[in-house]
């Protein structure tokens, strides 16, 4: 039986999260100061624009026409600080190697540390890119939107993963 030794991944992962909050910070900083709310710029006509739009609700806009706007806020606020806390405990705990698991959790560390931001300081979260597919309209959102979207599909891929082999000792 070997033993295998592996370099601590948590100083990178940490790095991959604040890459991620650092991208998100500066793009949003980016649409603030060259977009007014509501405009756009066409990127691909049809399909791509990067817009300028004032998020109250959750994830793509979800519940964004809430009837107590204050409530609904400190909810996302609350869950959002647990998720970072569950995520971050998740990392300092399981991060010693990295792995697409390992990798999602920075990712999502970095992007909700992005929103959560946002929620703070502005009351809303800024979303600035846009998608049509044919007559489908995707809800606007982020870059830290698609942080945690992408973390979510590497999550899906460890879960279908088969099984790693496993030499026989005999």
């Amino acid at each position: 039986m070997t033993s295998r030794t592996y370099r601590d991944a948590r100083p990178t992962l940490f790095v991959i999260a604040a890459l991620a909050l650092l991208i998100d910070r500066l793009t949003k900083m980016w649409i603030i100061a060259h977009l007014r709310v509501g405009q756009t710029i066409n990127v691909i006509t049809g399909v791509f624009r990067i817009s300028h739009v004032l998020n109250t609700g959750a994830a793509f806009s979800l519940f964004a026409e809430w009837t107590n706007p204050a409530h609904l806020r400190w909810g996302l606020e609350a869950f959002s600080i647990m998720a970072i806390v569950a995520v971050l405990g998740l990392l300092l705990t399981a991060g010693r190697r990295f792995t697409l698991t390992t990798l999602a959790f920075a990712l999502i560390l970095g992007g909700a540390i992005g929103n959560l931001y946002d929620r703070f300081r502005y009351t809303y979260v800024t979303d600035f890119l846009e998608v049509h597919i044919g007559r489908y309209h995707w809800p606007d959102f982020n870059f830290a939107d698609s942080c945690i979207t992408i973390a979510a599909c590497l999550l899906v891929l460890e879960i279908f993963k088969p099984p790693a082999e496993t030499a026989d000792t005999e």
